[in-house]
């Protein structure tokens, strides 16, 4: 093999351990030799060669090793709420150095998430301090922010005088939500959780995460949230391709001049528990707020049933009245679209009625 292709080969076995390692911390070298149908001991070469590089770090006996990426930044600061430190001075000044080995796409989306996270601390956290912690390793980049306030799902409750806090990741799923729509959009959770490869919330007694790629937002209840303040964890790949216009565009539209206008609606998120969605009670909570966008996607993903009464409030009653808005229904499972088809006929034969009395030509046929 030519020494350029053996060089190039070396390379895609080492930014495959690199991928990897994370997942399979003691399997790498095994998955590594059969991946690349070479030797145990020609992966460990490989293996020790990053370790030697200062990307990788190794603990145990050279059976029973584990290895795990060496972090190239790591880093931390506390911040006095009181002082209201500006989130893009902390940018420029603390964080965006420790960053600037990653590619342009890479820092922008940074400087977005970042910033946008920070100064919701800063104007709704109503906390006393937060710590800002970044870590880059040779693969990714990980960036948490903990304050000591109300809670981010406790303050949104509050403010909408929702059920509960579970409910205010449903409306945080949808986008455009604000506690404070005098200075803020509601865009940034949305759009930051949307550009990262993982992005989590913890606060009181819930853990939400999205994951790019999966069409699924993650809900969880119990004590794995801080029960005081909120914590954010975002983490993105360092060679994504990702940009943040591609984001943007994917929920814009250009006869709207590139507005917010499209959302998707995780379905199951409707749900509490182990309850099923058949009420008009839950519909009508799906849909809150939904009428400030012109497409809305619903995502049945994990939804197994719907009632009859859930179904027409979504897609007929809501439907007719608001006639501007384009409801698109997909993953869903064969008894779902039975009860989706059902509504959406009998919105069109309301239609067709309405239609059939307002024209005078039919009209006087049927006095005929």
């Amino acid at each position: 093999m030519a020494p350029g292709r053996v060089r190039a080969r070396g390379e895609e076995i080492r930014r495959f351990i690199l991928d990897r390692v994370e997942s399979a911390p003691t399997e790498i070298a095994r998955l590594t030799a059969d991946k690349f149908g070479i030797s145990r001991q020609g992966a460990n070469k490989h293996l020790d060669k990053l370790v030697g590089q200062g990307n990788l770090i190794q603990a145990g006996e050279r059976r029973q090793r584990v290895y795990q990426l060496q972090p190239l930044v790591e880093w931390w600061n506390w911040y006095q709420l009181a002082d209201s430190p500006k989130e893009d001075l902390v940018w420029r000044a603390d964080v965006e150095h420790l960053l600037e080995a990653l590619p342009a796409n890479v820092l922008d989306i940074w400087h977005y998430g970042f910033t946008e996270m920070f100064n919701n601390v800063l104007d709704h956290s109503e906390g006393t301090r937060a710590v800002v912690y970044v870590e880059r390793t040779p693969t990714t980049t990980t960036i948490r922010i903990q304050d000591d306030g109300i809670g981010i799902f406790k303050k949104i409750q509050q403010r909408f005088g929702l059920d509960d806090e579970s409910h205010a990741v449903l409306e945080l799923a949808k986008g455009k939500l604000t506690t404070d729509p005098q200075h803020h959009t509601g865009e940034g959770i949305f759009f930051t959780s949307r550009m990262m490869d993982r992005f989590v919330i913890m606060s009181g007694e819930v853990y939400f995460s999205h994951q790019f790629g999966d069409p699924r937002d993650w809900i969880l209840a119990g004590d794995k949230a801080p029960k005081c303040g909120t914590y954010i964890a975002m983490q993105l790949n360092n060679h994504t391709a990702r940009t943040e216009r591609k984001i943007f565009d994917a929920f814009a539209s250009e006869e709207e001049h590139y507005g917010f206008t499209k959302t998707i609606i995780p379905v199951r998120l409707a749900q509490y528990g182990d309850d099923k969605l058949i009420s008009r009670s839950q519909a009508k909570r799906m849909l809150a707020r939904i009428d400030r966008f012109k497409t809305v996607v619903l995502d049945f993903d994990g939804v197994e049933t719907i009632g009859q009464a859930f179904a027409d409030e979504a897609f007929r009653v809501f439907a007719a009245e608001h006639p501007g808005i384009e409801l698109i229904a997909i993953n869903a499972i064969e008894p779902v679209q039975q009860m989706v088809s059902r509504a959406t006929t009998a919105l069109a034969e309301q239609r067709n009625a309405l239609l059939h009395i307002a024209d005078p030509v039919t009209q006087l046929k049927v006095n005929k």
